[in-house]
């Protein structure tokens, strides 16, 4: 019974290093969206056997970040373009309301938690770690999301977040290179002021302009790197 309970705690050792692995690598786009995910590749790589390798990736289909197609190959899920206008627009209702109820019901816990986060955020953009900066950031986000004190609005919030992940990373890369625009630190210093004062009308406002900052550099990161062509739908409508 030892022996068994054993192999089981090894087997899910495994497999949580497997997912870990390959979570940051999909969201780092170090494996990039369409690449082929071949188990008995991954298990030569991980050198174990084929059944954690396998745990790890059906995880990983539940977040998102994998697809298996009919042929039963897994690859990394592709970013669909297609359906960002409908993406952004769920995240722009989640991130202004999660932000107002943040406003609204506020404690002073979480005022310190929010600006704990923030410079975890700050301290990620100074590495210039694309992978830290975007899980800071959803860290953020969520501080104030759980400040909100409804756990619905939050869930569907990190789902989102979760999502966009990958997303961002192009949104940083863009930033960095053409300098046009800033990496997050000043909007989130705002929106942190504006719940501090229980502001709800400009929290509202700034996480409305922070989804269409996102937004316009995903766009245009899109059209210069990927086509001249692309379809990206019109931007969040302003209040």
């Amino acid at each position: 019974m030892a022996d068994e309970l054993e192999v089981k705690r090894i087997r899910g050792t495994g497999s949580k290093s497997v997912y870990e692995t390959l979570r940051n690598e999909i969201l780092a786009l170090t494996l990039p969206p369409g690449q082929l995910l071949d188990e008995m590749t991954l298990a030569d790589r991980f050198n174990m056997s084929r059944s954690p390798v396998r745990e790890a990736l059906i995880r990983l289909a539940s977040d998102g970040l994998v697809v298996t197609l009919s042929n039963r190959s897994t690859i990394v899920a592709p970013i669909e373009v297609d359906t960002f206008p409908k993406y952004v627009e769920a995240l722009d209702i989640a991130q202004r309301m999660n932000t107002r109820l943040a406003a609204a019901l506020r404690s002073e816990v979480d005022l310190k938690t929010i600006a704990k986060r923030q410079k975890a955020f700050e301290a990620a953009v100074r590495t210039g770690n694309h992978l830290a900066m975007s899980e800071a950031n959803k860290e953020f986000h969520m501080a104030i999301a759980h400040a909100g004190r409804n756990p619905y609005l939050a869930s569907f919030y990190e789902k989102l977040l979760s999502q966009g992940q990958r997303m961002l990373h192009l949104h940083f890369e863009y930033l960095e290179r053409t300098h046009d625009g800033y990496l997050l630190t000043d909007e989130h210093d705002l929106m942190l002021d504006a719940i501090r004062e229980k502001n709800v009308d400009l929290a509202d406002e700034l996480a409305h302009a922070h989804t269409r900052q996102f937004q316009a550099n995903f766009i245009d990161f899109m059209r210069e790197n990927y086509t001249t062509d692309v379809s990206l739908g019109p931007l969040v409508a302003a209040k």
